[in-house]
């Protein structure tokens, strides 16, 4: 221990992915306005087929890098290069190491905020609240239908593979500001990462999505125009390495620049 790690160290701590052990997530879908994807996602990125959002809250109850946590986020579908995976504009979290983790490795958007998930029956509630605003509430009844009956391939997410598992992209722009005020120490790079999901326990249900302005989290922005439905997993999920496919201009990137901070 101390501030200064041995080569040996460094190398004994490397993982070759992130694991979560036992981890619950109840994940809410619906379907936004065109528009409103068109405006929100930064190129090269384009809207997938259909304008899907996802918003999830989580409890991590064991991971392999020693923190425990929740986690709640908000993803656009989108597509890039003919692949689809999901943009993330938002990624709370309760642990300033999965904060630090998730931003500077991968760029996810994350700030940190109160997370809470609780059960009653088959009944989920889960809430997202920053600077005393609870923008993001949703509640799901594990009923073993959708409040859309033909949406279940959406919420079910993509193939299947034979041992249970399944795979999900996520695309995220990593990028910091220049020392001197201006611009960024390089040019904004567009990261792939997937993450393997291992379920042991799946439910599908009906779910209620309420969102409510915020200066500082405008999920609201983000609008409701059909609830979908919910799902919800226990099993083991695996961050893998990221790679980055694409860099972008700094003027073209700058308006999509502030996912991270708190500026109105």
């Amino acid at each position: 221990m101390g501030f200064v790690k041995s080569l040996e160290s460094i190398l004994a701590a490397n993982r070759e992915t992130a694991d979560f052990y036992d981890a619950e997530m109840v994940i809410v879908f619906w379907e936004t306005k065109p528009e409103i994807v068109r405006r929100l996602l930064p190129p090269p990125l384009k809207p997938a087929a259909d304008p899907i959002v996802l918003a999830f809250v989580a409890h991590y109850p064991s991971t392999n890098f020693d923190v425990t946590y929740h986690e709640s986020a908000l993803f656009l579908r989108a597509e890039f290069e003919g692949e689809e995976g999901s943009y993330c504009l938002s990624m709370p979290v309760t642990s300033d190491i999965a904060m630090a983790g998730g931003r500077e490795v991968f760029g996810f958007p994350k700030k940190i905020g109160n997370i809470e998930l609780k059960r009653e029956g088959d009944t989920f509630e889960g809430w997202t609240e920053r600077r005393g605003i609870r923008f993001m509430e949703i509640r799901a009844k594990m009923t073993g239908k959708l409040n859309v009956e033909d949406a279940q391939g959406i919420v079910m997410g993509g193939d299947i593979q034979p041992d249970g598992s399944t795979e999900g992209v996520s695309y995220n722009f990593k990028h910091f500001p220049a020392p001197e005020g201006m611009g960024f120490d390089y040019n904004p790079r567009l990261v792939k990462q997937v993450t393997t999901m291992r379920p042991k326990e799946v439910q599908i249900g009906e779910a209620e999505v309420i969102l409510k302005p915020s200066d500082y989290d405008p999920w609201a922005e983000v609008e409701i125009v059909r609830v979908l439905g919910a799902i919800r997993t226990v099993g083991d999920n695996s961050m893998k390495s990221g790679a980055v496919v694409a860099e972008v201009g700094p003027m073209e990137f700058a308006p999509h620049a502030f996912l991270k901070w708190d500026m109105t």
